[in-house]
């Protein structure tokens, strides 16, 4: 993690330095005393790069403006002050680093001036803390393999946040900082190869997590097959690795009028081959981040121990690997749920929904949660429909949906309402068997498997369906993330809790 300060004042001299300008060229007393220190540098530039107008997401980067001064000189815009958000804050955090350690320069501090401009919706000490945690989390890299590491961050060691109240801002950041280790542990187990990360490294990484309070119940494959999880036990049966199920209790409100947890349910499936029904050959190597859901889940419980939230939340997780084998489950073959329910399997390469299937009811009948919040690397169809901009949302429950909406906007970990519909559910029913694992339509591929979880979720209990597979890996980075696995899910989960439990 990058090493981060605060402090009331700082040497510009040789130092990496981010400033905020709002829309229009505003500037606040900070980036006012920037211009002084380098001779006007500031307001010329804005004058001379008319591009430039302090816009959302907009930066300019100005290298060793003025003799003795700042080696390199970045302004972020924020827009409209008067609608800045705490994400847009993070976003400029995570756009201020991002410009700081592009260009090759002498500076080994950065400093975010992160100042409260004229009109700004939050207080300094929070719009430091937000900077800080964008920048934390665009500061991400993984180069555990790599024998000859990157200089992912030039000679840019420390961050540090000029502000006037440093003990405020500390607090705060302190804060923002455990939600960021619960996104680094998501990120960092999306992103292990599958020959390091298998179901039972995954499994210990939930368990690593009693340490911080968190009540961990480990189920191995004899205990599944006394439960009756022939479902996810079927996906997990042409692999050598054993398949594992894992529930992770934090119970932070034991006053609660309403004990209930509310449940968050992931899939981790470490490598998906697509079993017998095989995947091409090209990019199958991108299947070992198919635990992403699983990985989301634990990283958020991670951070809701680390922040002590207040609130009851339990994560379910189905760890399995997908193999085909002498031993592995046929297209053709029926598998009988943890729920009673017979299911005929078609597609073996539609195997995440059965991994889900047999933790929905263990979560549900162990926990008898109130709300159901399900993430999973589902559907490539979903990737067709939203590309990698939105995570699709299913739901049973107008409240829930909308609630899970509006902190999808919050946080930037954005989500787009996707229809259930009967004719959807027509289409998976078997003439053998309960259900079947696909539809005879070749059409409508992520409605049909939401509808497939939707079975298997009891009447009445609020459930929302998270399909993320076009968000948890990003090709290309964006303010708050370098290229590579996103951590999807974590932020979302844990805003969630904040809005509707701790409230």
């Amino acid at each position: 993690m990058l090493k981060m300060t605060c402090a009331k004042t700082a040497s510009f001299k040789n130092s990496a330095v981010a400033a905020l300008v709002g829309q229009g060229g505003l500037l606040g007393a900070q980036g006012l005393l920037l211009d002084q220190k380098t001779g006007g540098a500031v307001k010329r530039a804005l004058k001379t790069f008319s591009s430039f107008k302090g816009d959302k997401g907009q930066t300019l980067t100005l290298l060793s403006p003025v003799k003795g001064g700042p080696a390199l000189v970045v302004l972020v815009g924020v827009g409209d002050v008067g609608k800045a958000d705490a994400l847009t804050y993070e976003n400029a955090g995570g756009e201020a680093y991002a410009a700081m350690v592009k260009e090759k320069t002498e500076a080994s501090e950065g400093l975010l001036l992160s100042e409260s401009l004229k009109g700004s919706l939050l207080s300094e000490e929070a719009v430091a803390a937000h900077m800080g945690f964008g920048a934390q989390l665009r500061a991400y890299h993984f180069d555990k393999y790599h024998t000859k590491k990157k200089d992912h961050a030039a000679k840019l060691k420390t961050l540090a946040l000029v502000v006037k109240n440093e003990t405020e801002t500390k607090k705060l950041l302190a804060e923002k900082l455990k939600l960021v280790a619960g996104v680094t542990l998501a990120r960092d187990l999306v992103s292990e190869p599958a020959n390091t990360l298998d179901p039972a490294a995954m499994m210990q990484a939930a368990v690593a997590l009693k340490e911080l309070g968190v009540e961990v119940v480990v189920l191995d494959k004899a205990q599944m097959e006394k439960l009756g999880m022939g479902s996810l036990l079927g996906v997990a049966q042409g692999s050598e690795k054993p398949p594992f199920l894992v529930a992770m209790n934090w119970t932070g409100d034991a006053a609660a009028k309403d004990k209930r947890p509310l449940a968050f349910v992931g899939k981790g499936v470490t490598f998906d081959t697509g079993g017998i029904s095989l995947k091409p050959g090209a990019g199958m190597g991108d299947m070992k981040y198919d635990m992403a859901g699983a990985a989301a889940v634990i990283g958020a419980m991670k951070a809701l121990a680390l922040r002590k939230a207040k609130a009851n939340v339990v994560g379910v997780v189905g760890l399995v690997e997908n193999m085909p084998s002498g031993r592995a489950m046929r297209p053709g073959d029926v598998v009988k749920s943890a729920s009673g329910q017979t299911i005929e399997v078609l597609n073996t390469d539609a195997e995440g929904r059965l991994v889900l299937a047999d933790a929905l009811w263990y979560a549900q009948h162990q926990y008898k949660p109130r709300a159901i919040i399900d993430l999973a690397t589902l559907t490539g169809a979903i990737k067709v429909a939203l590309g990698e901009c939105y995570a699709g949302l299913f739901s049973n429950d107008e409240a829930l949906a909308a609630r899970l909406l509006a902190v999808g906007e919050e946080t930037g970990e954005l989500l787009w309402r996707m229809p259930l519909h009967n004719s959807f559910d027509k289409t998976l029913d078997s003439p053998i068997a309960d259900i079947k694992n696909i539809s005879d339509a070749p059409l409508a591929g992520s409605c049909t498997a939401a509808h497939f979880l939707k079975r298997f979720v009891n009447k009445g209990t609020p459930w929302a369906h998270l399909d993320i597979a076009g968000m948890a890996w990003q090709k290309k980075g964006s303010s708050l993330c370098p290229a590579g696995a996103s951590g999807f899910g974590v932020r979302l989960l844990d805003l969630f809790v904040i809005e509707n439990s701790e409230k």
